[in-house]
């Protein structure tokens, strides 16, 4: 699922349903507040934001002057007809390049900002690199990706949640649909996952979430 939003459009009046539930409730990031700095000071951004459809997320980017693409990654990597029977070693095998092209098809679209929110914790192993290597040549000189990253695979924290921006440096979850969490990345796996980027800041957690704000 993927869908174009430019600042003429107003969000809420044609997206789909969503599989959202509960509140929203508030956390302090140190990602979003350096980025939305960035957002605030520059207008024309080209942004992806990984997810299901968030009005909120929607109307605040287009206001300051962007446009937004959505895709929702983990949505379309387990719920599409992805797999392929197995590989040689008896693991499942994925159509990544059918993936790639349905969920973050831009046809030649460069991007400035992807929030990527916690995605890559959920997505299939197979799924995982070539997803940010295909980001990664679609961003413009510049461009930078805001990513949040379970730091282990237990508790209430790692439940499946979509992300709303604010006007503050706090973002808002939401549990979303209940996907099961695939990994806990170190630092130093980050990093390899990471290593085509030019470079990245990192942002102290104290709820078992890390975040990353990656430079191109």
């Amino acid at each position: 699922m993927s869908r174009w939003f430019e600042k003429k459009q107003d969000g809420g009046s044609s997206t789909p349903a969503q599989v959202l539930t509960g509140p929203k409730a508030p956390r302090h990031s140190g990602g979003w507040a350096v980025l939305r700095r960035r957002l605030q000071a520059e207008s024309g951004l080209r942004i992806i934001d990984v997810g299901y459809t968030s009005s909120s997320n929607i109307n605040y980017l287009t206001g300051l002057g962007h446009s937004v693409f959505l895709a929702d990654l983990v949505q379309d990597a387990w719920g599409g007809d992805w797999q392929r029977g197995t590989d040689a070693d008896g693991n499942p095998a994925w159509d990544i390049e059918g993936y790639l092209g349905q969920t973050l098809s831009f046809r030649g679209r460069k991007f400035d900002v992807v929030l990527l929110w916690t995605a890559l914790d959920y997505l299939p192993e197979p799924l995982l690199a070539p997803v940010v290597g295909h980001l990664l040549s679609a961003m413009n000189p510049g461009g930078q990706a805001l990513a949040f990253f379970h730091t282990r695979t237990k508790g209430e924290e790692t439940v499946h949640c979509r992300f709303h921006v604010t006007a503050s440096d706090e973002v808002e979850f939401q549990l979303a649909q209940p996907f099961p969490i695939q990994r806990a990345l170190t630092n130093r796996s980050i990093e390899r996952l990471f290593a085509g980027w030019q470079g990245h800041q990192q942002f102290l957690a104290k709820d078992s979430v890390s975040e990353a704000l990656f430079t191109v």
